[in-house]
């Protein structure tokens, strides 16, 4: 009886390949997409993003728009966070969760004149998109926005090269957006420092990344460095310090939920993270400092004593603070800033405390308090 040969999902290329091939950047394949991970070395690329703007290409990223009468109330039952409640062109975390109140997927939604902007990861979107299908009620429109790539500029310096292109953007505070001719932007970003992810036709997007690395203050930036940024700014990443068995309390992100969606509930898995809120969640995700510059990768085991504790889901060298850091989860009985730990890195147990996150301040541009 014949055997079926397991079906191969090819790589798909974005609308800027070839534009990174011309700047020599190293491509690997990396949620279904054929992207840059580095151009000039991961390390000098994230202290240029520190320093200066760094422009990454995010088009893998799924961007939606869902629309209809009732579309918040709709996402409502879905989504834990206070859609409805989301001013216009203001933008809000929120989580995609299974009926238990594993997380999904994190996204960032944002409200328009013509819907709700929903920004979802590359490596989930189709799950994502069909999960929304199949729940919301069919009056609520949801188009794939699959002829528009997604840039990120990054950095203190961002808003000054943007500005030169695009007047007005400097104007918007984070988390903040608004439409400037053919582009949609945000004041937002996954680094931790001030900058914009910036929707673009993908038919204009060469041209655009073209003007924007002309200008001085900007350099085109890979995953490598996306990665280290993420982490020294204590940002989880989807499928490694999150996913369906971790619940938003566990993964600390209760800031997502408000305190009207945390009374009534109404969205899948409502009961355990109530229970959550009431009781204190079984484990807790932390930031750790490793002793020395060696890693502690995903998966590394961490320790008490003799006792194990937790697992560490992201870690690496920080190039900001020239040390190894490392975020995971471990019992909430060892997750208090300064606690002693140890990491085992390849049958090596390495020192660690935990540390508060992030390791490196946010310099987000927040609107002032009234």
């Amino acid at each position: 009886m014949p055997v079926d040969e397991p079906v191969e999902t090819p790589t798909e290329t974005l609308p800027l390949d070839g534009w990174h091939r011309a700047q020599s950047a190293r491509m690997v394949a990396f949620a279904g997409y054929h992207m840059p991970i580095q151009y000039d070395g991961i390390i000098a690329e994230h202290l240029w993003t520190r320093t200066h703007a760094g422009l990454f290409d995010v088009s893998h990223m799924g961007q939606l728009l869902i629309g209809g009468a009732g579309a918040g109330e709709a996402l409502e039952t879905l989504l834990p966070s206070d859609i409805v409640a989301i001013g216009q062109e203001r933008q809000r975390y929120s989580l995609l969760l299974d009926e238990s109140g594993g997380i999904l997927d994190d996204l960032m939604i944002t409200r328009r004149d013509d819907g709700y902007y929903m920004v979802v990861n590359g490596a989930t979107k189709w799950d994502d998109i069909g999960v929304l299908r199949e729940f919301l009620p069919d009056e609520i429109t949801i188009n794939h926005l699959d002829d528009r790539a997604l840039i990120a500029l990054q950095g203190p310096e961002a808003h000054v090269a943007l500005e030169r292109l695009v007047p007005g953007v400097a104007a918007l505070y984070f988390m903040q957006s608004g439409v400037f001719g053919d582009l949609w932007v945000s004041r937002s970003g996954y680094t931790g420092e001030d900058g914009f992810e910036i929707s673009v036709p993908a038919a204009q997007v060469e041209s655009f990344v073209a003007d924007l690395v002309a200008q001085p203050e900007v350099k085109p930036i890979g995953l490598g460095a996306r990665d280290s940024l993420r982490l020294e700014a204590g940002l989880p990443l989807y499928g490694h310090d999150l996913d369906e068995t971790i619940d938003p309390v566990e993964a600390g992100l209760t800031f997502a939920i408000q305190k009207r969606r945390r009374d009534a509930g109404g969205f899948p898995g409502a009961e355990r993270i109530q229970a959550g809120f009431r009781d204190g969640p079984k484990t807790r995700r932390v930031g750790l400092i490793i002793d020395g510059r060696l890693p502690a990768r995903e998966g590394a085991t961490i320790h008490a004593g003799g006792v194990t504790v937790g697992r560490v889901t992201s870690g690496g060298f920080s190039p900001s603070l020239n040390h190894a850091i490392a975020m995971g989860y471990v019992t909430p009985e060892h997750a208090a800033a300064g606690t002693l730990l140890e990491v085992d890195v390849r049958g090596k147990r390495l020192a660690a405390s935990v540390a508060p996150m992030p390791f490196v301040p946010h310099t987000y541009h927040r609107q002032p308090k009234a």
